[in-house]
């Protein structure tokens, strides 16, 4: 092969590469927080980016450090309570978009926790979608975060592809 087709050779695959390299769904900046030890209740957060050509949806998690988790959101009652539900249908993830699991919004709860979850400390989540199918990640307890800070150098442990269901 001359050394033009090697370089236009490579030039194409790399032009093609991020077409198939974001496939799927793509899960970062996972990041938990507990309220209390053994038998208390926590939070996971996360961001979801939908690389798909059509919407997928959030249907539901499940994880070995609770005895429940459920996809929950917060809603503003007619008094202008917040309150906290399920929301077993899932959360839609737009085509070619994203949906972040949010403090004070969407988010996944923890609840019944088998143990202590202590800041630094790492588990599985095993998220379940429409299309995408199962996408276990990697959460970090980090419950001196702020609300909208980013998860630093831990979010390139948490990025997990799935190639879209058949």
């Amino acid at each position: 092969m001359t050394p033009f087709k090697t370089l236009l050779a490579a030039a194409a695959a790399f032009v093609a590469l991020p077409a198939f390299a974001h496939d799927g769904v793509h899960v970062e900046d996972v990041y938990a927080r507990s309220n209390g030890g053994i038998g208390g209740s926590g939070a996971v957060f996360l961001v979801v980016d939908n690389h798909q050509i059509e919407d997928d949806r959030l249907i539901g998690v499940t994880t070995d450090v609770a005895e429940k988790a459920e996809l929950h959101t917060h809603k503003e009652s007619a008094d202008g309570v917040m309150q906290m539900m399920a929301v077993p249908e899932g959360f839609v993830i737009p085509a070619n978009d994203s949906h972040a699991l949010a403090r004070g919004g969407d988010h996944i709860m923890l609840m019944g926790l088998k143990r202590e979850l202590k800041d630094g400390d790492k588990f599985p989540l095993t998220l379940t979608f429409e299309r995408a199918g199962e996408v276990t990640v990697e959460a970090v307890v980090d419950n001196a975060r702020k609300e909208g800070e980013a998860g630093g150098d831990s979010m390139e442990h948490m990025n997990h592809d799935a190639a879209p269901a058949p």
